[in-house]
């Protein structure tokens, strides 16, 4: 087994698209990035390639690369399963957690769960995504953006 961590914060901007999973949230603010901003796929591209040891997403989809300039981050998601799959690496698990004061997540995590078990390849019973607040504590709780926290295993 091999394990990874991978973390994301992106910042809320006025106006945009809010993405996350794969799922488009309705809320007044998009998270600013050079993708989509789906931080939660982000969080979990990273702990995947870190499991591999291939190193963080910037290194393979940098945000100076006009390639990846407003890309769906689920194509990156497939993009390092590729990389899995090519080195004989599966993944046994993966437990997600969103960290947010606004918009509510809950009503859209099992969507969530369901895109990201598709584009793993996995059943959804091998993904948990949760979401929590920080008690309007810190930039999340002033609603400053969204954090992302993601473990995974990896099988050989």
């Amino acid at each position: 087994m091999k394990i990874g961590q991978g973390i994301d914060v992106h910042a809320f901007e006025a106006g945009g698209r809010l993405v996350l999973g794969g799922v488009e949230i309705p809320h007044s603010h998009g998270l600013k990035a050079h993708s989509d901003g789906d931080v939660l796929l982000h969080a979990l591209c990273d702990a995947l390639l870190g499991a591999a040891g291939l190193g963080d997403i910037g290194r393979h989809f940098p945000d100076s690369d006009a390639a990846f300039l407003d890309i769906d981050s689920r194509e990156l998601l497939r993009r390092v399963v590729t990389q899995l799959d090519e080195r004989g690496l599966g993944v046994s698990n993966a437990d997600l957690t969103l960290v947010a004061q606004a918009p509510k997540l809950a009503p859209y995590v099992d969507t969530m769960r369901d895109n990201i078990a598709d584009d793993l390849h996995v059943d959804a019973t091998r993904i948990n995504v949760k979401a929590t607040t920080t008690e309007h504590l810190g930039f999340t709780g002033r609603k400053e953006g969204i954090a992302v926290f993601a473990v995974v295993l990896l099988d050989e």
